[in-house]
């Protein structure tokens, strides 16, 4: 993994290249964490950093140590209380509590279930505590950050589409039901799919987003339909598409004669599945902006700042929903693009993906 990692302005769309350090943590531990770096920060104050879930790849290995370098490198004397859930929202809501109990000045909440969580932040601010809904939506949250997830919805439809010409029949997975993210991505994909000449088999609410569940579903829809009669598959993100794979390589469909699969969150394993040939594209959602935005604005916060209309990342505030936003762009990443993308702006580096069996797609790829 490259040491150096974007900033990636979006609204704007323009791309500021900076650096930040990465490690993956414990998923389940509440830690501290502090820096004796520089602070642009007067006073300390205390972070509780939520995130909802380890299954998916990035909340590990990205949003939480760069939400922390973050918050080290604007303030020294602040601390961060993390939390993972393990998709577990009665977990959640008593790790809420525990922050609050502990002292936080400032919530940062990637919740297990959106809609459900409301009573966490209003019990945040019944102690004058404000919320960063971190994202994924929460109704009277202070804050909110994402990516535009309708229109990730709608670009992994449009490639899936574009790939099948038009015509065919796909399996569907989308996310949790209790993911408000899972929800713009699936309104997203049907906004497109619906109107095209391909037709929806079956469809699956994924309720824990694993990829286990994914092979499970996709192998019994093989049990109704022939390999040869799935043309092309929707996964609402990278872990389901990797599933999905599994499953229909386990059924006997040979990997170079795979159907086009959607994914989500440039996942190193899809990244190489993508050179491959076994999957038709990911979109990836430059993490780095919407953990330092997070970070910045709750750093601002925790310290008694006025939370600025735009960022050090040249991310502007934006309404959503009655919420101040800030709203990023997803970029989808196929075997065309991947040197332009995750390896140009170092989300990772050669190295990383042209490893084994890789080397020589990425070889192929123009990649080394």
């Amino acid at each position: 993994m490259s040491t150096s990692l974007p900033r990636v302005a979006a609204l704007a769309a323009v791309l500021v290249l900076g650096g930040a350090g990465l490690s993956a943590c414990g998923a389940n531990e509440a830690q501290d964490s502090g820096s004796d770096g520089g602070s642009s920060a007067s006073g300390g104050g205390k972070i509780a950093l939520l995130l909802p879930e380890s299954k998916t790849t990035r909340y590990e290995a990205f949003d939480k140590p760069l939400f922390e370098a973050k918050v080290a490198e604007l303030c020294s004397e602040c601390e961060v209380d993390y939390f993972n859930a393990d998709q577990d929202e009665q977990k959640q809501a008593q790790q809420m509590t525990s922050a609050l109990t502990a002292g936080a000045d400032v919530v940062v909440l990637d919740p297990v279930n959106g809609a459900g969580a409301t009573g966490m932040v209003t019990e945040a601010q019944d102690q004058d505590v404000p919320v960063i809904a971190y994202d994924r939506f929460i109704e009277g949250a202070d804050y909110y950050m994402s990516f535009d997830n309708e229109t990730v919805g709608q670009m992994q439809g449009e490639a899936l589409i574009e790939a099948m010409g038009d015509q065919g029949d796909i399996l569907m997975l989308n996310g949790a039901p209790s993911d408000p993210n899972a929800a713009q991505f699936k309104a997203g994909a049907h906004s497109v799919l619906d109107s095209s000449g391909v037709t929806i088999l079956e469809e699956y609410d994924n309720p824990d987003w694993s990829p286990e569940n994914a092979q499970q579903w996709t192998s019994d829809q093989l049990s109704k339909y022939k390999p040869s009669e799935v043309d092309g598959v929707y996964a609402a993100n990278d872990g389901q598409a990797g599933g999905v794979v599994a499953a229909l390589t386990g059924a006997g469909v040979s990997r170079d004669s795979l159907p086009p699969i959607t994914g989500q969150d440039a996942e190193i394993a899809a990244i190489q599945r993508i050179l491959a040939g076994e999957q038709a594209l990911t979109i990836y959602k430059p993490i780095p902006i919407e953990a330092e935005t997070a970070a910045e604005v709750a750093v601002e916060l925790a310290t008694g700042e006025e939370v600025g209309e735009t960022t050090d990342t040249g991310v502007t505030q934006s309404d959503y929903n009655g919420v101040t936003s800030y709203i990023f762009d997803p970029i989808a990443v196929t075997q065309d693009n991947v040197a332009d993308t995750v390896i140009a702006d170092g989300f990772y580096d050669a190295a990383d993906i042209c490893t084994g069996d890789y080397a020589k797609a990425c070889q192929e790829a123009g990649i080394s």
